[in-house]
């Protein structure tokens, strides 16, 4: 479980850690935060483990997560994941200018259409970009931004 005062009142990124595109994702993501507002944990951490428990409805059969999920406030009771779209457009939304017109302009796109898209690159992501044999270890200057 994540610890407070390592979050405060940040998002909390989930990811696949295997995943080519997802580790390609956090990266991006962390040159992007200037503002220092995300962190992030491969869901196969063992502090991302705990949180996974408690969600398991977003879990596919085989326990993983089929989507980056992000938590704003992980240690409430009753917080919900973001998956998908809406996960995505709040993480653009805490970064700076000009990726908070980004997620606006996102933001019209509906669910029945971004559900199925997002689920095909989910459910490809492998095939196209590849898996790691183990996750990538943080450089020194990125470790503050994992949990």
């Amino acid at each position: 479980m994540p610890e407070s005062q390592e979050l405060d009142d940040r998002l909390l990124v989930v990811f696949d850690g295997h995943c080519v595109l997802c580790n390609g994702w956090v990266r991006w993501l962390l040159r992007q935060d200037r503002r220092d507002r995300l962190r992030f944990a491969a869901f196969q951490s063992e502090k991302a483990a705990g949180l996974l428990a408690q969600h398991t409805k977003v879990l596919e059969p085989d326990g993983r997560p089929g989507t980056v999920l992000v938590f704003r406030s992980p240690l409430k009771a009753g917080e919900q994941p973001l998956t998908r779209l809406a996960a995505t457009l709040a993480m653009l939304r805490e970064l700076s200018r000009p990726w908070p017109v980004v997620a606006t302009a996102l933001g019209w796109i509906p669910e029945f259409l971004s559900d199925p898209v997002y689920g095909l690159v989910a459910c490809w992501r492998y095939r196209i970009w590849g898996r790691l044999e183990r996750c990538p270890l943080p450089t020194d200057e990125e470790r503050s931004h994992f949990l």
